[in-house]
Protein backbone atom coordinates (compact mmCIF):
# COMPACT_ATOMS: atom_id res chain seq x y z
CA UNK A 1 0.00 0.00 0.00
CA UNK A 2 1.29 3.41 -0.87
CA UNK A 3 2.03 5.91 1.84
CA UNK A 4 -0.58 8.51 2.64
CA UNK A 5 0.27 11.96 1.30
CA UNK A 6 1.08 14.54 4.03
CA UNK A 7 -0.03 18.12 3.80
CA UNK A 8 2.55 20.19 1.98
CA UNK A 9 4.72 22.80 3.78
CA UNK A 10 3.21 25.62 1.71
CA UNK A 11 0.03 25.37 3.78
CA UNK A 12 1.60 25.39 7.26
CA UNK A 13 1.32 29.16 7.95
CA UNK A 14 -2.47 29.03 7.96
CA UNK A 15 -2.40 25.80 9.96
CA UNK A 16 -0.14 27.46 12.53
CA UNK A 17 -2.49 30.43 12.76
CA UNK A 18 -5.34 27.99 13.32
CA UNK A 19 -3.47 26.36 16.20
CA UNK A 20 -2.68 29.69 17.85
CA UNK A 21 -6.27 30.81 17.53
CA UNK A 22 -7.48 27.70 19.36
CA UNK A 23 -4.99 28.24 22.17
CA UNK A 24 -5.64 31.95 22.54
CA UNK A 25 -9.43 31.88 22.26
CA UNK A 26 -11.05 29.44 24.70
CA UNK A 27 -14.54 30.35 23.51
CA UNK A 28 -13.52 29.46 19.98
CA UNK A 29 -13.73 25.74 20.73
CA UNK A 30 -17.51 25.90 20.82
CA UNK A 31 -17.86 27.04 17.21
CA UNK A 32 -14.92 25.02 15.96
CA UNK A 33 -16.23 21.76 17.44
CA UNK A 34 -20.00 22.31 17.73
CA UNK A 35 -20.32 23.30 14.08
CA UNK A 36 -18.18 20.43 12.86
CA UNK A 37 -19.54 17.43 10.97
CA UNK A 38 -18.23 14.11 9.77
CA UNK A 39 -19.44 11.41 7.41
CA UNK A 40 -18.28 8.05 6.08
CA UNK A 41 -19.26 7.02 2.55
CA UNK A 42 -18.93 3.42 1.38
CA UNK A 43 -18.88 3.13 -2.42
CA UNK A 44 -19.00 -0.27 -4.17
CA UNK A 45 -18.24 0.04 -7.88
CA UNK A 46 -18.44 -2.51 -10.71
CA UNK A 47 -17.19 -1.34 -14.11
CA UNK A 48 -17.43 -3.23 -17.43
CA UNK A 49 -16.42 -1.81 -20.80
CA UNK A 50 -16.69 -4.01 -23.92
CA UNK A 51 -14.70 -2.86 -26.96
CA UNK A 52 -16.53 -3.53 -30.22
CA UNK A 53 -14.14 -2.44 -32.96
CA UNK A 54 -11.91 -4.85 -34.85
CA UNK A 55 -8.42 -5.28 -33.41
CA UNK A 56 -9.22 -3.84 -29.97
CA UNK A 57 -8.87 -5.63 -26.64
CA UNK A 58 -11.96 -7.52 -25.56
CA UNK A 59 -12.90 -5.65 -22.42
CA UNK A 60 -11.91 -3.70 -19.31
CA UNK A 61 -13.62 -5.03 -16.21
CA UNK A 62 -13.03 -4.47 -12.49
CA UNK A 63 -14.86 -4.46 -9.17
CA UNK A 64 -13.71 -2.45 -6.17
CA UNK A 65 -14.75 -1.12 -2.78
CA UNK A 66 -14.03 2.44 -1.69
CA UNK A 67 -14.37 4.40 1.55
CA UNK A 68 -14.42 8.19 1.91
CA UNK A 69 -14.13 9.78 5.35
CA UNK A 70 -14.98 13.48 5.33
CA UNK A 71 -14.44 15.69 8.38
CA UNK A 72 -15.28 19.40 8.36
CA UNK A 73 -14.68 21.63 11.35
CA UNK A 74 -16.57 24.78 12.17
CA UNK A 75 -14.75 28.11 12.44
CA UNK A 76 -13.15 29.62 15.49
CA UNK A 77 -14.89 32.62 17.05
CA UNK A 78 -13.85 36.18 16.26
CA UNK A 79 -13.78 38.52 13.30
CA UNK A 80 -11.57 36.07 11.43
CA UNK A 81 -12.43 32.41 11.91
CA UNK A 82 -10.15 29.47 11.19
CA UNK A 83 -10.98 25.85 10.49
CA UNK A 84 -9.62 22.60 9.13
CA UNK A 85 -11.15 19.92 6.90
CA UNK A 86 -9.88 16.42 6.18
CA UNK A 87 -10.59 13.90 3.44
CA UNK A 88 -9.34 10.33 3.89
CA UNK A 89 -9.88 7.85 1.05
CA UNK A 90 -9.11 4.17 0.57
CA UNK A 91 -9.84 1.76 -2.27
CA UNK A 92 -9.66 -2.05 -2.33
CA UNK A 93 -9.65 -4.41 -5.30
CA UNK A 94 -12.38 -7.05 -5.21
CA UNK A 95 -11.92 -8.52 -8.69
CA UNK A 96 -9.56 -7.77 -11.58
CA UNK A 97 -7.36 -9.99 -13.72
CA UNK A 98 -6.84 -11.72 -17.02
CA UNK A 99 -5.95 -8.50 -18.80
CA UNK A 100 -9.14 -6.68 -17.79
CA UNK A 101 -7.56 -3.79 -15.85
CA UNK A 102 -7.59 -0.20 -17.07
CA UNK A 103 -10.99 0.95 -15.84
CA UNK A 104 -9.50 3.80 -13.77
CA UNK A 105 -11.06 2.34 -10.63
CA UNK A 106 -7.63 1.33 -9.27
CA UNK A 107 -4.02 2.44 -9.79
CA UNK A 108 -1.99 0.43 -12.29
CA UNK A 109 0.79 -1.84 -11.02
CA UNK A 110 4.16 -2.59 -12.63
CA UNK A 111 2.90 -5.77 -14.34
CA UNK A 112 0.11 -4.06 -16.29
CA UNK A 113 -2.60 -4.99 -13.82
CA UNK A 114 -4.05 -3.09 -10.87
CA UNK A 115 -2.91 -2.56 -7.30
CA UNK A 116 -4.76 -4.43 -4.56
CA UNK A 117 -5.36 -1.32 -2.47
CA UNK A 118 -4.53 2.36 -2.27
CA UNK A 119 -5.31 5.36 -0.11
CA UNK A 120 -4.49 8.93 0.79
CA UNK A 121 -5.30 11.73 3.22
CA UNK A 122 -5.86 15.33 2.19
CA UNK A 123 -6.08 18.34 4.52
CA UNK A 124 -7.64 21.73 3.81
CA UNK A 125 -6.99 24.76 6.01
CA UNK A 126 -9.72 27.39 5.81
CA UNK A 127 -10.39 30.93 6.94
CA UNK A 128 -13.63 32.93 7.07
CA UNK A 129 -14.11 36.68 7.19
CA UNK A 130 -17.70 37.90 7.12
CA UNK A 131 -19.31 36.02 4.19
CA UNK A 132 -16.01 35.26 2.44
CA UNK A 133 -13.84 32.15 2.70
CA UNK A 134 -10.32 31.10 1.78
CA UNK A 135 -9.30 27.44 1.45
CA UNK A 136 -5.77 26.06 1.03
CA UNK A 137 -4.77 22.46 0.53
CA UNK A 138 -6.75 19.59 -0.96
CA UNK A 139 -9.62 20.87 -3.10
CA UNK A 140 -12.56 19.40 -4.98
CA UNK A 141 -13.75 22.07 -7.40
CA UNK A 142 -16.90 22.49 -9.48
CA UNK A 143 -16.48 25.54 -11.70
CA UNK A 144 -17.05 26.44 -15.38
CA UNK A 145 -13.31 26.46 -16.14
CA UNK A 146 -12.14 23.61 -13.86
CA UNK A 147 -14.07 20.60 -12.60
CA UNK A 148 -12.91 17.75 -10.38
CA UNK A 149 -13.66 14.27 -11.69
CA UNK A 150 -15.87 12.10 -9.46
CA UNK A 151 -16.95 9.35 -11.85
CA UNK A 152 -15.00 6.40 -10.43
CA UNK A 153 -14.37 4.69 -7.10
CA UNK A 154 -12.69 7.70 -5.46
CA UNK A 155 -12.82 11.36 -6.55
CA UNK A 156 -9.98 13.28 -8.14
CA UNK A 157 -8.61 16.29 -6.28
CA UNK A 158 -6.44 19.35 -6.80
CA UNK A 159 -3.80 20.97 -4.63
CA UNK A 160 -4.03 24.74 -4.34
CA UNK A 161 -6.08 27.61 -2.96
CA UNK A 162 -9.53 29.08 -3.63
CA UNK A 163 -11.30 32.18 -2.36
CA UNK A 164 -15.04 32.92 -2.47
CA UNK A 165 -16.32 36.42 -1.74
CA UNK A 166 -20.03 37.10 -1.13
CA UNK A 167 -20.18 40.58 0.39
CA UNK A 168 -22.54 42.17 -2.14
CA UNK A 169 -26.12 41.01 -2.52
CA UNK A 170 -26.62 38.69 -5.56
CA UNK A 171 -22.91 38.83 -6.47
CA UNK A 172 -20.43 36.03 -5.86
CA UNK A 173 -16.76 36.46 -6.70
CA UNK A 174 -14.37 33.52 -6.91
CA UNK A 175 -10.74 32.91 -7.77
CA UNK A 176 -7.87 30.62 -7.09
CA UNK A 177 -4.68 28.93 -8.12
CA UNK A 178 -4.09 25.19 -8.51
CA UNK A 179 -0.63 23.68 -8.62
CA UNK A 180 -1.17 19.94 -9.12
CA UNK A 181 -3.82 17.31 -9.82
CA UNK A 182 -4.44 13.90 -8.30
CA UNK A 183 -6.28 11.53 -10.67
CA UNK A 184 -9.20 9.33 -9.62
CA UNK A 185 -6.98 6.22 -9.77
CA UNK A 186 -3.83 7.61 -8.18
CA UNK A 187 -2.36 8.71 -4.85
CA UNK A 188 0.36 10.83 -6.43
CA UNK A 189 -0.05 14.52 -7.23
CA UNK A 190 1.42 15.61 -10.55
CA UNK A 191 1.60 18.59 -12.87
CA UNK A 192 -1.34 19.35 -15.15
CA UNK A 193 -1.64 18.83 -18.90
CA UNK A 194 -4.24 19.93 -21.44
CA UNK A 195 -6.56 17.32 -22.94
CA UNK A 196 -5.79 16.65 -26.65
CA UNK A 197 -3.37 19.63 -26.56
CA UNK A 198 -0.48 18.39 -24.42
CA UNK A 199 2.08 20.46 -22.54
CA UNK A 200 2.78 20.42 -18.81
CA UNK A 201 2.16 23.15 -16.23
CA UNK A 202 2.18 23.53 -12.45
CA UNK A 203 -0.07 26.58 -12.37
CA UNK A 204 -3.75 26.97 -13.23
CA UNK A 205 -5.29 30.31 -12.29
CA UNK A 206 -8.97 31.22 -12.44
CA UNK A 207 -11.23 34.12 -11.45
CA UNK A 208 -14.71 35.34 -12.17
CA UNK A 209 -18.17 36.26 -10.94
CA UNK A 210 -21.74 34.98 -10.69
CA UNK A 211 -24.47 37.60 -10.70
CA UNK A 212 -28.15 36.94 -10.10
CA UNK A 213 -29.97 39.54 -12.19
CA UNK A 214 -33.36 38.09 -11.24
CA UNK A 215 -34.45 35.26 -8.94
CA UNK A 216 -34.66 33.05 -12.05
CA UNK A 217 -31.74 34.48 -14.08
CA UNK A 218 -28.03 34.05 -13.27
CA UNK A 219 -25.03 35.05 -15.37
CA UNK A 220 -21.48 33.70 -14.99
CA UNK A 221 -18.11 34.91 -16.23
CA UNK A 222 -14.81 33.08 -15.73
CA UNK A 223 -11.23 33.46 -16.83
CA UNK A 224 -8.98 30.42 -16.66
CA UNK A 225 -5.30 30.08 -17.50
CA UNK A 226 -3.14 26.97 -17.60
CA UNK A 227 0.21 28.72 -17.58
CA UNK A 228 2.18 28.53 -20.83
CA UNK A 229 -0.49 26.34 -22.49
CA UNK A 230 -3.91 27.99 -22.84
CA UNK A 231 -6.17 30.72 -21.55
CA UNK A 232 -9.95 30.67 -21.63
CA UNK A 233 -12.81 33.15 -21.27
CA UNK A 234 -16.21 31.73 -20.37
CA UNK A 235 -19.67 33.35 -20.34
CA UNK A 236 -22.87 31.54 -19.34
CA UNK A 237 -26.53 32.22 -18.56
CA UNK A 238 -29.06 30.07 -16.72
CA UNK A 239 -32.74 31.07 -16.81
CA UNK A 240 -35.82 29.26 -15.53
CA UNK A 241 -39.22 30.33 -16.84
CA UNK A 242 -42.29 29.37 -14.81
CA UNK A 243 -45.02 28.43 -17.30
CA UNK A 244 -47.67 27.74 -14.65
CA UNK A 245 -49.54 24.54 -14.01
CA UNK A 246 -46.42 22.78 -12.76
CA UNK A 247 -44.55 23.54 -16.00
CA UNK A 248 -41.19 25.24 -16.47
CA UNK A 249 -38.57 25.85 -19.13
CA UNK A 250 -34.89 25.98 -18.14
CA UNK A 251 -32.35 27.55 -20.52
CA UNK A 252 -28.63 26.88 -20.03
CA UNK A 253 -26.41 28.74 -22.54
CA UNK A 254 -22.59 28.60 -22.51
CA UNK A 255 -19.83 30.14 -24.63
CA UNK A 256 -16.08 30.00 -24.25
CA UNK A 257 -13.13 31.33 -26.22
CA UNK A 258 -9.74 29.63 -25.83
CA UNK A 259 -6.38 30.81 -27.10
CA UNK A 260 -2.71 29.99 -26.46
CA UNK A 261 -0.77 31.19 -23.44
CA UNK A 262 2.96 31.76 -23.73
CA UNK A 263 4.88 30.19 -26.60
CA UNK A 264 3.58 26.62 -26.28
CA UNK A 265 1.85 26.64 -29.69
CA UNK A 266 -0.92 28.48 -31.50
CA UNK A 267 -4.35 27.56 -30.20
CA UNK A 268 -7.80 28.61 -31.36
CA UNK A 269 -11.14 27.25 -30.15
CA UNK A 270 -14.62 28.63 -29.69
CA UNK A 271 -17.20 26.45 -27.95
CA UNK A 272 -20.93 27.21 -27.92
CA UNK A 273 -23.51 25.10 -26.14
CA UNK A 274 -27.17 25.40 -25.19
CA UNK A 275 -29.49 23.02 -23.37
CA UNK A 276 -33.23 23.71 -23.01
CA UNK A 277 -35.26 21.57 -20.61
CA UNK A 278 -39.06 21.52 -20.41
CA UNK A 279 -40.45 20.07 -17.18
CA UNK A 280 -43.97 18.94 -16.33
CA UNK A 281 -44.67 17.00 -13.17
CA UNK A 282 -42.17 14.15 -12.99
CA UNK A 283 -41.22 14.50 -16.67
CA UNK A 284 -38.35 16.53 -18.12
CA UNK A 285 -37.48 16.73 -21.82
CA UNK A 286 -34.19 18.35 -22.85
CA UNK A 287 -32.83 19.39 -26.24
CA UNK A 288 -29.20 20.51 -26.62
CA UNK A 289 -26.78 21.75 -29.25
CA UNK A 290 -23.01 22.14 -29.07
CA UNK A 291 -20.61 23.54 -31.66
CA UNK A 292 -16.82 23.69 -31.80
CA UNK A 293 -15.17 26.30 -34.05
CA UNK A 294 -11.53 27.14 -34.75
CA UNK A 295 -8.41 25.14 -35.51
CA UNK A 296 -8.24 23.13 -32.27
CA UNK A 297 -10.38 20.97 -29.97
CA UNK A 298 -11.74 22.36 -26.71
CA UNK A 299 -8.90 22.56 -24.16
CA UNK A 300 -9.30 21.56 -20.52
CA UNK A 301 -7.18 19.97 -17.80
CA UNK A 302 -6.66 16.30 -18.60
CA UNK A 303 -8.53 13.83 -16.40
CA UNK A 304 -10.86 16.57 -15.15
CA UNK A 305 -14.43 17.16 -16.39
CA UNK A 306 -15.08 19.82 -19.06
CA UNK A 307 -18.03 22.13 -18.49
CA UNK A 308 -19.85 21.36 -21.75
CA UNK A 309 -23.55 20.64 -22.30
CA UNK A 310 -22.66 17.56 -24.35
CA UNK A 311 -20.04 16.16 -22.00
CA UNK A 312 -21.76 12.92 -21.00
CA UNK A 313 -20.84 9.52 -19.54
CA UNK A 314 -17.98 8.77 -21.96
CA UNK A 315 -17.58 11.42 -24.68
CA UNK A 316 -17.23 15.20 -24.66
CA UNK A 317 -18.05 15.88 -28.36
CA UNK A 318 -15.36 18.56 -28.33
CA UNK A 319 -13.25 17.64 -31.38
CA UNK A 320 -12.14 20.13 -34.03
CA UNK A 321 -15.19 21.64 -35.79
CA UNK A 322 -17.56 19.11 -34.24
CA UNK A 323 -21.30 19.77 -34.16
CA UNK A 324 -23.45 17.72 -31.81
CA UNK A 325 -27.09 17.45 -30.80
CA UNK A 326 -28.62 15.98 -27.66
CA UNK A 327 -32.08 14.68 -26.82
CA UNK A 328 -32.68 13.80 -23.16
CA UNK A 329 -35.59 12.51 -21.09
CA UNK A 330 -35.79 12.31 -17.28
CA UNK A 331 -38.53 10.93 -15.06
CA UNK A 332 -38.87 11.21 -11.28
CA UNK A 333 -41.08 8.40 -10.00
CA UNK A 334 -42.00 10.49 -6.95
CA UNK A 335 -44.83 11.73 -9.19
CA UNK A 336 -46.22 8.18 -9.07
CA UNK A 337 -45.74 7.85 -5.33
CA UNK A 338 -42.30 6.19 -5.55
CA UNK A 339 -39.87 8.79 -4.14
CA UNK A 340 -36.18 8.02 -4.56
CA UNK A 341 -36.54 6.25 -7.93
CA UNK A 342 -35.31 8.21 -10.99
CA UNK A 343 -34.71 7.43 -14.67
CA UNK A 344 -32.68 9.23 -17.34
CA UNK A 345 -31.93 8.47 -20.98
CA UNK A 346 -30.23 10.60 -23.63
CA UNK A 347 -28.84 10.37 -27.13
CA UNK A 348 -26.04 12.56 -28.53
CA UNK A 349 -25.01 12.64 -32.18
CA UNK A 350 -21.88 14.42 -33.47
CA UNK A 351 -20.61 15.09 -36.99
CA UNK A 352 -18.40 17.43 -39.05
CA UNK A 353 -15.30 16.25 -37.13
CA UNK A 354 -11.94 16.86 -38.75
CA UNK A 355 -9.93 13.63 -38.78
CA UNK A 356 -6.67 12.38 -40.28
CA UNK A 357 -8.42 9.86 -42.55
CA UNK A 358 -10.45 11.08 -45.55
CA UNK A 359 -14.07 11.96 -44.94
CA UNK A 360 -16.16 13.49 -42.19
CA UNK A 361 -15.83 12.20 -38.63
CA UNK A 362 -19.07 11.06 -36.99
CA UNK A 363 -19.94 9.62 -33.58
CA UNK A 364 -22.91 8.99 -31.32
CA UNK A 365 -23.49 8.02 -27.70
CA UNK A 366 -26.51 6.70 -25.85
CA UNK A 367 -26.77 6.78 -22.02
CA UNK A 368 -29.31 5.34 -19.59
CA UNK A 369 -29.28 5.82 -15.80
CA UNK A 370 -31.61 4.15 -13.31
CA UNK A 371 -31.14 5.11 -9.66
CA UNK A 372 -32.88 4.47 -6.38
CA UNK A 373 -32.19 5.91 -2.92
CA UNK A 374 -33.90 4.25 0.06
CA UNK A 375 -36.05 6.91 1.70
CA UNK A 376 -36.65 5.50 5.20
CA UNK A 377 -36.14 2.54 7.47
CA UNK A 378 -32.96 0.75 8.47
CA UNK A 379 -31.27 1.33 5.11
CA UNK A 380 -32.31 4.97 4.64
CA UNK A 381 -29.82 6.71 2.34
CA UNK A 382 -28.61 3.55 0.60
CA UNK A 383 -28.15 4.38 -3.08
CA UNK A 384 -28.26 2.00 -6.03
CA UNK A 385 -27.39 3.12 -9.56
CA UNK A 386 -27.00 1.40 -12.93
CA UNK A 387 -25.33 3.42 -15.70
CA UNK A 388 -25.33 2.07 -19.26
CA UNK A 389 -23.70 3.60 -22.33
CA UNK A 390 -23.02 2.73 -25.96
CA UNK A 391 -20.64 4.64 -28.25
CA UNK A 392 -20.06 4.27 -31.98
CA UNK A 393 -17.55 6.28 -34.02
CA UNK A 394 -15.76 6.18 -37.37
CA UNK A 395 -12.61 7.74 -35.85
CA UNK A 396 -12.51 6.45 -32.24
CA UNK A 397 -13.56 3.50 -30.10
CA UNK A 398 -16.79 1.54 -30.44
CA UNK A 399 -17.80 0.33 -27.00
CA UNK A 400 -20.58 -0.67 -24.65
CA UNK A 401 -20.31 0.09 -20.96
CA UNK A 402 -22.07 -0.75 -17.70
CA UNK A 403 -21.41 0.70 -14.26
CA UNK A 404 -23.13 -0.61 -11.13
CA UNK A 405 -22.70 1.58 -8.05
CA UNK A 406 -23.91 0.93 -4.52
CA UNK A 407 -23.26 3.76 -2.07
CA UNK A 408 -24.14 4.54 1.50
CA UNK A 409 -23.22 7.63 3.50
CA UNK A 410 -23.38 7.53 7.28
CA UNK A 411 -23.30 10.68 9.38
CA UNK A 412 -20.76 10.32 12.19
CA UNK A 413 -21.73 13.38 14.22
Amino acid sequence: MRHFNPIQPIYTPLGAALGLSLIGLPSAHADFIADSKGSLEARNFYFNRDFRQTGARDKAEEWAQGFLLRMESGYTAGTVGFGLDALAMAGFKLDSGGGTSGTNLLPADSSGGSQDRYGEVGLTAKMRLSNSTLKLGTLQIKDPVVNSNDTRLLPGTFKGGQVNVQEIDRLKLTGGQLTQINFVDSTDYQDMTANRIGGTSDKFQFAGADYQFLPNLTAQYRYGRLEDIYQQNYLGFVHTLDLGGGQSLKSDVRYSRSTEDGNFRDLDNQAFGALFTYSLGGHALGLGYQRMSGDDPFPYISRSDPYLVNFVQIGDFANVDERSWQARYDYNFAALGLPGLTFMTRYISGDNVQRTAPGEGKEWERNTDIAYVVQDGTFKGLGLKWRNASVRSNFGNDLDENRLIVSYTMSLW
